[in-house]
């Protein structure tokens, strides 16, 4: 789809076509729809990430809970949107031996009991080590800096997901 056919669309269709850019998260393509028309995808993702930004924390934690843990349950359940699945998958996640899935779980499970959220990574370009790795680093900051990290994160995203959808 081109960003003049994004822009030409009704509401209902709009938020069909870029509700699944924020996991579980339709409020921000509805709220976006108001701010058309945009002039590219950059503008679009900004202004995406704007209404998350004002939001307020309530709101930005439903959006982070929204998110599937990494090779989670529901992942094994097979419950994942289709974004999520192909990114998960593309990572490497789906493959993950018996002693990988195991320890990702427990980050999972040790992450969230911290923090209150799953733990979000756009994993386009890690490997499962990679994401291991990042667990173990960001599980050792304060609550401030991860919520403000995985915010970032819904944002990378966000756009990649932009970009696959719309031709600029």
């Amino acid at each position: 789809m081109t960003l003049a056919e994004v822009n030409a669309l009704d509401r209902a269709a709009f938020v069909a076509a870029l509700g699944g850019v924020f996991e579980h998260s339709l409020w921000i393509a509805d709220a976006a729809f108001d701010r058309r028309p945009f002039a590219s995808v950059v503008a679009l993702h900004e202004a995406m990430i704007a209404i998350v930004d004002g939001a307020g924390e309530p709101r930005q934690l439903a959006l982070l809970r929204a998110h599937p843990e990494l090779a989670g349950r529901a992942a094994v359940r097979h419950e994942l949107t289709t974004a999520s699945s192909r990114e998960q998958a593309a990572a490497g996640l789906a493959a993950c031996t018996l002693e990988e899935f195991a320890l990702l779980h427990d980050s999972n499970a040790r992450y969230n009991a911290k923090f209150g959220f799953p733990f979000i990574l756009a994993v386009k370009g890690y490997d499962r080590a990679g994401i291991l790795r990042e667990f173990a680093r960001r599980i050792e900051r304060d609550r401030a800096t991860e919520f403000a990290a995985c915010l970032a994160q819904v944002a990378k995203i966000a756009r990649l997901r932009l970009d696959g959808l719309i031709a600029d």
